[in-house]
């Protein structure tokens, strides 16, 4: 075990930087194991600040001082300034305008964390989020502190043909050394050190431009490993109608000459929104029909303009301190959400996000890494890059869009931007920027972002047949979290609707003749009640709709008005959400079977419900798609609460899955053929749509377990156009012993096996395999030629599906699952904590497991706590998971 306690960053305890950054030089000479980095520092006191006459500290690590000089004068070690491992304190400061020069040398090569300066594929690249900049240059690491960059990079011509970093390129040249060149970049736009970003190698680039509403041109570049030039077509469509959708939805334009995009093979992260210079994890970049799946095309599209967006939320306006990363990254998801959703389908974009919310967010929520969206405390910032920062910070603004109007929430940006841009802003500045322009009191709101814990709606409605008034008596219930025993009531919009006979929507009126604005009543008290007038016994109550807040809602339907809001509710997202409800009921019921030592069944008259929508031709197909899936594992754990038998779990949804599959045979056979798409492939929402509609219809129809369906994939593979169809067949066939199965995926790994991409699909399939067999599998993928432990894409491809999405062989009964993670994990540590660190979460949920598997997860927990090098990345996940 550490036998130190990392210190713990508290909010309570922020304070302004004692001096402040106004312009920086940047020079470096790039060698792969000796780079040298030149700064010229521009800095003064902060007027701002209470320490005066402080010491000048700053942050390093994992980089050699060479010498410092304090206008002009060289300081001399010891007496002047002190060295230690992650700072660098100059003694004696004049209390005035200063400049500070720096050289230091640091090791590309050697960077296999990721963080700062590194090499990926020969190629030299930047990570400087959260606090990778100390990893280049000392510095004041933080992002209130901004400052104007101008950057000098040189290299080998032959090597490093291209040389990018931040802003505009004013200059280019030969270098100082014979072979060398230089390019130099000047961003006007003060910002903080996360935000630097460099890149030197040889890439092939894809060129394109884009004119701004005001009518500036801005030249835009995708940047790529050679050979790869094919794949950016669809990265570069994404970016361009990012720019345009964001100067109509929000009035923002772009500000720099030039905006490039680069594509790396090894990344931590999706993607980094690097002012002017984004990088990118290349899965997030690289698409084409034969390489990439609809799913591909589609992240690409979002995380495109997630980044783009970026460029106002977030870099223009950045966070005072880390505690407000919900304020760049929350904002910026609900951005990016929106934009998908104008640019798909809104129902089904609604769908998929609140399922991924579901399936992330709340069991983090509801486990011991709990924590609000704005944090109060952190001992390694980066494992706060969390679901509850991002989706649920996303679902906060969308909450107060839903309070403030879709008018009020752009006057309320409006008003953000005018006040703080060039500044790092808090939750705070945000808040009173939608209050102000709304004259709307946020005040109980803005609880949200400081309470953890997923709160839950206890609803009960009844009807009055004399005075035909229907009540709702609703009570809010935060249970307690491992961070916060005390919960107060917050402000909750519900926004709701009757459904009448017919399926005719009727909008409630409240019987006190208030006001019901947008069909949206507010939740403030612990219990409320409300009363409609004008409603008919048969009316059903549609509650929560679209997901109008991140609550988990309790209402006693009975099964009949669930058939009848699957089936007539005008609310697409709610009609969805009751077929899952009732999915969920018979799923619960075939477990207890299966635990009580039964067979679990069937349930064919649920199956014809579902077909209603699935099979009905007038109905858009991708959200007869997602009409069909199943709940997931975490929508059964947290419906069954504790005591969880993964296995039973499983084999419910197997024999459900076959239930649907044999009952709704002939009509999925049918919607399978008329959707062949015969046409060529095309990434838009319709053409997708039909494709995920076919691809569920095969899952389902392997599902029966008959051969000619194993035969029906067999062939589906061999004909697939494209990688959406030819991936469709391998997950169809995934979970079944059969020939086929090993054909297909044999045939696919000799196929794409240079591929380093495309083979990811190959081993993360592998990995999630529900067989038996698959823990000796995963063995055998850590051994397999392509499979590099240094890379995360391979960990998360491996690792994190095994993990992460293969409950039953995760959570073996024998513990082996758990092992094999844990002795990965401390592996991984050893260099690249961040990753280690997000591997450890697949064990959060240990104690809702069965007694048996609950000691088995607590042993290798243990085991991992133990490690006497544990990085603190890894030490705060599993201290906080152990309680």
């Amino acid at each position: 075990m550490r036998t130190d306690n990392p210190p713990v960053i508290h909010l309570k305890d922020y304070n302004p930087s004692a001096y402040l950054i106004d312009d920086v030089s940047l020079d470096f000479e790039l060698s792969p194991k000796a780079t040298k980095v030149s700064s010229q520092l521009k800095m003064r006191p902060n007027p701002a600040s209470d320490e005066k006459d402080a010491e000048l500290v700053l942050d390093g690590e994992m980089i050699k001082l060479k010498s410092v000089k304090l206008d002009g004068s060289v300081l001399k070690a010891e007496s002047d300034y002190a060295v230690k491992d992650e700072t660098l304190t100059i003694f004696k400061l004049p209390q005035k305008a200063f400049t500070l020069e720096i050289n230091t040398v640091c090791n590309p090569e050697a960077n296999k964390a990721l963080s700062g300066l590194y090499r990926s594929s020969g190629n030299y690249c930047t990570q400087c989020e959260a606090e990778g900049f100390r990893r280049i240059t000392y510095y004041l690491d933080r992002p209130d502190v901004m400052a104007v960059f101008t950057v000098r990079v040189e290299g080998s011509l032959e090597d490093n043909p291209v040389l990018l970093s931040n802003g505009n390129l004013i200059e280019h040249g030969e270098g100082k050394s014979a072979g060398t060149h230089y390019t130099l970049w000047h961003d006007p736009h003060p910002k903080p050190a996360y935000l630097f970003a460099l890149v030197g190698g040889d890439l092939a680039v894809v060129k394109d431009s884009f004119t701004t509403a005001s009518g500036k041109q801005v030249e835009l570049g995708i940047y790529v490993e050679h050979g790869k030039e094919d794949r950016c077509d669809w990265a570069m469509d994404s970016l361009k109608r990012s720019m345009k959708w964001d100067e109509e939805r929000f009035g923002r334009e772009y500000d720099l000459d030039i905006f490039n995009i680069v594509a790396v093979s090894d990344f931590n992260m999706g993607a980094m929104e690097n002012k002017g210079l984004n990088i990118f994890n290349d899965k997030l970049v690289l698409a084409r029909p034969d390489t990439a799946t609809d799913n591909d095309y589609m992240a690409i599209e979002s995380v495109i303009a997630h980044e783009y967006f970026h460029n106002w939320t977030g870099n223009r306006i950045t966070c005072r301190d880390w505690f407000q990363l919900c304020l760049k990254e929350g904002l910026t998801v609900y951005r990016d959400q929106e934009f998908s959703s104008d640019e798909r389908n809104r129902a089904v974009q609604r769908i998929m996000d609140v399922r991924r919310l579901k399936a992330v967010q709340f069991p983090e929520d509801g486990g011991p890494l709990s924590h609000p969206v704005r944090p109060s405390s952190y001992i390694e910032i980066n494992n706060f890059y969390t679901s509850t920062v991002y989706q649920k910070g996303a679902e906060l603004c969308r909450m107060i869009e839903t309070i403030v109007g879709f008018k009020g929430f752009r006057k309320g940006m409006d008003l953000y931007f005018k006040r703080h841009d060039g500044e790092a802003a808090t939750v705070e500045d945000f808040i009173a920027s939608m209050a102000d322009a709304n004259k709307a009191d946020l005040s109980q709101f803005s609880t949200w972002y400081n309470q953890s814990g997923t709160p839950e709606l206890v609803c009960k409605y009844t009807f009055n047949e004399d005075k035909k008034t229907g009540t709702l008596n609703v009570e809010q219930i935060t249970a307690p979290t491992q961070d916060q025993s005390k919960k107060v009531p917050l402000h909750i919009p519900l926004r709701l609707g009757f459904v009448a006979a017919g399926g005719r929507d009727k909008a409630p009126k409240l019987l006190s003749g208030e006001r019901i604005k947008d069909s949206v009543i507010h939740i403030t008290e612990a219990s409320q009640s409300f009363e409609f007038k004008s409603v008919a016994a048969r009316n059903v109550p549609s509650l929560l709709r679209d997901f109008s807040a991140p609550v988990n809602l309790r209402i006693d339907y009975t099964e009949k008005e669930l058939i009848f809001l699957a089936q007539n509710d005008t609310n697409l997202f709610n009609r969805w959400q009751a077929a899952q409800t009732l999915l969920t009921h018979s799923l619960l019921h075939m477990i207890d079977r299966i635990r009580d030592g039964k067979s679990p069944g069937g349930n064919a008259r649920l199956a014809r419900l579902i077909g209603k929508t699935v099979l009905n031709e007038e109905i858009d197909p991708a959200y007869r798609a997602a009409f069909l899936s199943l709940p997931t594992e975490a929508d059964l754990v947290r419906a069954l609460g504790k005591n969880i038998d993964p296995t039973a779990n499983g084999r419910a949804k197997k024999a459900l899955a076959k239930s649907i599959g044999k009952t709704l045979r002939d009509g999925l056979i049918e919607v399978y053929e008329t959707h062949q798409g015969r046409g060529a492939y095309s990434p838009d929402a319709l053409s997708e749509g039909k494709r995920s509609l076919r691809a569920s219809c095969l899952m389902f129809l392997t599902a029966t377990e008959m051969a000619e369906e194993y035969e029906r994939a067999n062939i589906h593979y061999n004909t697939a156009r494209n990688m959406t169809a030819a991936v469709a067949a391998l997950q169809s066939l995934n979970g079944h012993r059969s020939a086929e199965r090993d054909i297909v995926f044999q045939d696919f790994h000799d196929k794409w096996l240079d591929d380093h991409l495309v083979i990811d699909k190959w081993f993360g399939l592998q990995a999630m395999c529900p067989l038996p067999s698959t823990l000796k599998t995963v063995r055998s993928l850590l051994r397999h030629e392509k499979f590099n432990i240094e890379n995360p894409n391979k960990v998360r491809a491996v690792l994190a599906a095994f993990a992460g999405a293969n409950p039953t062989q995760f959570n073996r009964t024998d513990g082996k699952g758990y092992e094999l993670m844990a002795k990965q994990i401390l592996r991984i540590d050893r260099f690249n904590p961040q990753i280690a660190a997000r591997l450890i979460g697949a064990f959060r949920s240990w104690q809702k497991l069965e007694p048996i598997r609950q000691n088995l997860m607590r042993e290798q927990l243990k085991s991992i706590s133990e490690e006497t090098k544990l990085s603190k990345d890894s030490f705060e996940i599993v201290q906080k998971i152990l309680g």
